[in-house]
């Protein structure tokens, strides 16, 4: 396909061709051959069933890791380790991220989460190892699609549109997207859910909760119950359609006043607990500003205007869509726009819990760190109580991840190695030396948010001010 007819892109995927030309009916197209189907379990039972062989996979795994590791250190090698750590290997990474993958709903989300936080909680190569959840997901049988449609919409579904393609254009943890046009005219995306998802978030949840428990894949300190708790209540709102509509809705008149920003339409009439009707965007995937011959300029436009949203997010809107995975974002070329798309992962914040990032940030940025350490213990990085040691490392950390605040000028986040050496500071200080609080849940998202956001600018190679885009929000909060 040559780039003159680059295929428009749309809700979480990009790289498939458009649907077949203007003829009706709901003739699915041809999936793609790495696309195989896979019926998503839908009772208790069986999602249950499905937590379990994990389990049993894991303690297989880690008792064959443990044998390796103890023959290793019989034989003098010097490569044997840990044998308490032998859960945590890659291998038995591959085997619980095959299993979630398959269960998707709370499952597969919670794995994604764990991913991402994994400084904070985790081996280099567990997370590693776990990333690829952040892929696509398999989508469900073509009967299993049609039950969901018929149980939404009703008998004749078919009857309002003059097209349905049968094929996703994304599948994910929670459901999958189909384009479609109506009888009246309209082009839509409308994102399925998948069957049972809602109803069993909190059962895969706890279920795969305590098996990372019970095989001590958490760090000691870690509040379980508490991660497990804003897990389920994050992912129950992802699975309320009509709740993501509205958050859709507000969304678009927060970010009316910026120029760079396009928010698709809700069609109410088309959307229901479990199918959300919107339009369909027209676009580039946001990878292709990484693509040799991309203006520079066009690059760092791009990653401004996403820097300034995520700021604007905490500090203004305290409102955040907490899932910047590339496939939620399209760029439009020739009007420079960046169109979002997915707010099923919207947290609203409270006001003290912003105000304390306001203080920390503002410390942060005057390198004070006696004022960052008091910070710090006033959001729950650290406790009053902590040994001065603790308290300094947290602080080192914290001065190290915030490095493009306090950097002067753009930032250049593509030729950064700030996440590796973030990564072997916080495994070293947490896991070796034990000298970092696992962070409280009530951060798990805003850091999801963080982190995705810098791997999202270096991936398309942006040089952006940070430091200046974030200290005139601040201005809106107290000194302290």
């Amino acid at each position: 396909m040559t780039p003159a007819r680059r295929a428009p892109a749309s809700h979480h995927m990009a790289n498939r061709r458009d649907p077949p030309g203007d003829s009706g009916g709901s003739r699915p197209t041809a999936p793609l051959a790495s696309e195989a189907a896979s019926r998503v379990p839908q009772t208790r039972i069986g999602r249950l069933a499905s937590v379990a062989l994990a389990a049993g996979e894991l303690a297989l795994g880690g008792l064959a890791e443990g044998v390796r590791r103890f023959v290793a250190d019989r034989a003098g090698s010097g490569a044997g380790g840990d044998a308490a750590s032998a859960f945590l290997s890659a291998d038995n990474a591959r085997r619980l991220a095959a299993r979630l993958a398959r269960l998707r709903g709370g499952a597969m989300k919670l794995g994604q989460m764990i991913s991402l936080q994994g400084a904070d909680l985790l081996p280099p190569e567990f997370t590693q190892a776990l990333a690829i959840l952040r892929s696509q997901a398999a989508p469900m049988p073509l009967a299993q699609l049609r039950r969901v449609l018929g149980r939404e919409y009703g008998k004749g579904w078919q009857q309002r549109f003059e097209r349905f393609d049968e094929t996703p254009i994304a599948a994910a943890s929670i459901g999958q997207v189909h384009r479609a046009r109506t009888v009246d005219g309209r082009d839509l995306a409308l994102k399925i859910q998948y069957p049972g998802v809602a109803r069993s978030i909190k059962g895969d949840v706890d279920n795969v909760a305590a098996v990372l428990r019970l095989l001590k894949v958490f760090p000691g300190d870690a509040d379980i119950p508490a991660i497990a708790a804003e897990a389920t209540r994050q992912l129950a709102q992802e699975a309320d359609y009509l709740a993501e509509a509205a958050s859709l809705e507000r969304y678009a008149k927060l970010v009316a006043d910026e120029p760079g920003l396009l928010v698709p339409r809700t069609h109410r009439d088309l959307t229901t607990p479990r199918i959300l009707a919107m339009d369909f965007m027209h676009g580039e995937p946001l990878e292709t500003l990484a693509a040799p011959g991309v203006a520079q300029a066009r690059r760092d436009a791009v990653g401004t205007v996403l820097e300034r949203l995520m700021f604007r997010e905490l500090f203004e809107f305290r409102t955040m869509q907490t899932d910047p995975n590339f496939a939620n974002y399209l760029w439009q070329p020739d009007s420079g726009k960046v169109v979002l798309l997915d707010f099923g992962a919207t947290m609203h914040f409270d006001e003290a819990f912003v105000a304390a990032y306001a203080r920390i940030t503002r410390a942060v940025i005057a390198g004070d760190r006696a004022a960052v350490a008091r910070h710090a213990v006033e959001i729950g990085y650290a406790a009053a109580g902590d040994p001065p040691r603790l308290i300094e490392a947290t602080t080192d950390l914290i001065m190290l991840v915030c490095e493009p605040l306090r950097h002067r000028g753009r930032y250049d986040f593509a030729a950064s190695d700030l996440p590796s050496r973030s990564r072997a500071m916080g495994f070293d200080l947490g896991i070796r030396q034990g000298l970092l609080r696992v962070p409280p849940p009530q951060t798990m998202f805003l850091h999801r948010k963080l982190v995705g956001s810098f791997l999202t600018l270096a991936h398309i190679g942006a040089r952006v001010d940070a430091r200046a885009l974030v200290r005139p929000l601040l201005e809106r909060w107290p000194q302290g």
